[in-house]
């Protein structure tokens, strides 16, 4: 519960730092309406729709409604899939608009000493260091390789947890030995004739949890003719701060990042993770207003680049792909495809593997309810998301769901286990399935 001396702080900031000509930019024409999973799932209210939210915001730029649980509740419920900003016909940057105020009421709300505590160590004491997130990792290794996960499961404890939790600790990927995550290249060689010089954005969930995924891109950069810098100085992208209110920490480590890039003389940074990939693609925005920064995180946005795009580019799909006989479908990266305009490149890639038949899933753009940490604090809308996508996957019967981040998929590997499909059904990373396809 926010206080009113808290609440007349949130108002004021809200009319000094929202941007209002962003806010009026929207027209109420409701094209936002059929792409936003949250207004549908709540049954069309209108409060949990992007047009909805603008009003909201607008409402307590102007001093007609205070910011109170309710509209904090509207936009914490947003998942932050942007998808409505492909279609608005006034270009609105939705997006900047809900992270403005998310950061402006976190900020300026007392937050429980539990809640403080978890934020401080998120945010401060994990995801800025890398080392930490090693350590943090390998912890995990040892639960899934010293026979204690085994123990834990048959013994029942994960019954104790909420049911999403339970399935989650199914999914989770194996994480490679501690030893391994502290040993990552900073320099490969192209194994082909070189064609392009690339840097490589590791990320920290993408280079301990996800490094088998980041060692199996670079050896797809490597075969399509690309020479790899990857940075050791680099840092977390900062998107889980910069979606929780937390700001001025994914300020620091934008910097941190531009940084570590900048003075590579490269043709492209590279992701592979479609959540990374749409918000250092927004550094430019991120650091707008810094006079010191703005024009080097331009330079930086430019050369951002999904594996997909270069994978096409060098004309990847020419190699020769083939897989055993099998379906395959697609689940878009929202952030991909509605910030980073990625979405035909990785349809291209797949449906040049031999032997597989793609089938496009039905609202295949439309958000799985991931959404970082969403599938957590709001759970039971991210479940309901779910089933519905879950529904469209089975209807085109496929036995592979390919998707391009890791949140992504662990989600559409925790729909399969709730429709009970593990044994039919598997969820895949693009680059995953696409080493596997590799006839070297």
């Amino acid at each position: 519960m926010t206080t009113v001396k808290e609440r007349e702080k949130i108002q004021k900031q809200f009319k000094e730092q929202m941007n209002e000509d962003e806010l009026l930019n929207c027209m109420r024409c409701g094209f936002c309406l059929p792409t936003c999973p949250t207004y549908i799932e709540s049954g069309f209210q209108e409060s949990h729709s992007p047009r909805g939210r603008i009003a909201l915001m607008k409402a307590v730029v102007d001093g007609v409604i205070e910011p109170d649980e309710e509209v904090e509740k509207s936009l914490n419920m947003c998942l932050g899939c942007r998808a409505c900003e492909p279609v608005c016909p006034s270009g609105v940057n939705y997006g900047h608009l809900l992270e403005e105020a998310r950061d402006i009421i976190n900020q300026n709300k007392k937050h429980s000493i539990p809640v403080k505590t978890i934020r401080k160590v998120v945010f401060e004491g994990l995801f800025p260091h890398q080392n930490r997130m090693q350590n943090a990792t390998g912890l995990l290794s040892f639960y899934q390789r010293s026979g204690l996960q085994r123990i834990v499961r048959s013994t029942g404890i994960l019954k104790l947890l909420p049911d999403n939790l339970a399935l989650m600790e199914t999914v989770l990927p194996t994480v490679p030995p501690l030893k391994e995550m502290k040993n990552r290249p900073t320099h490969l060689l192209s194994k082909v004739e070189t064609k392009k010089r690339v840097a490589f954005f590791s990320g920290c969930l993408m280079d301990t949890m996800f490094m088998k995924t980041n060692d199996a891109t670079m050896k797809l950069l490597q075969l399509a003719g690309c020479e790899i810098v990857i940075p050791k100085n680099q840092a977390c992208c900062g998107a889980l701060h910069g979606h929780s209110g937390e700001k001025d920490g994914a300020k620091q480590l934008a910097k941190r990042n531009i940084q570590a890039f900048e003075d590579l003389k490269i043709d492209y940074i590279i992701t592979n993770a479609g959540g990374c990939g749409a918000f250092l693609i927004d550094y430019d925005h991120l650091l707008k207003d810094d006079v010191n920064w703005a024009e080097r995180a331009q330079a930086f946005s430019k050369k951002l680049k999904d594996i997909s795009s270069i994978l096409v580019d060098l004309e990847f799909f020419n190699m020769k792909l083939s897989l055993p006989q099998q379906v395959i479908t697609y689940q878009d990266s929202c952030h991909l495809r509605n910030v980073m305009k990625t979405s035909s490149e990785p349809r291209k890639l797949l449906k040049a593997i031999a032997n597989v038949e793609y089938r496009e899933m039905k609202n295949a753009d439309s958000c799985c309810g991931s959404a970082g940490i969403y599938n957590i604090v709001e759970s039971e809308m991210s479940m309901q998301i779910l089933d519905t996508k879950m529904k469209n996957a089975v209807a085109t019967q496929a036995t592979t769901i390919v998707t391009a981040n890791p949140g992504c998929l662990l989600q559409m590997k925790l729909g399969i286990e709730r429709e009970g499909l593990s044994s039919k059904v598997r969820a895949v990373h693009l680059v995953d399935l696409l080493l596997e396809a590799v006839q070297e």
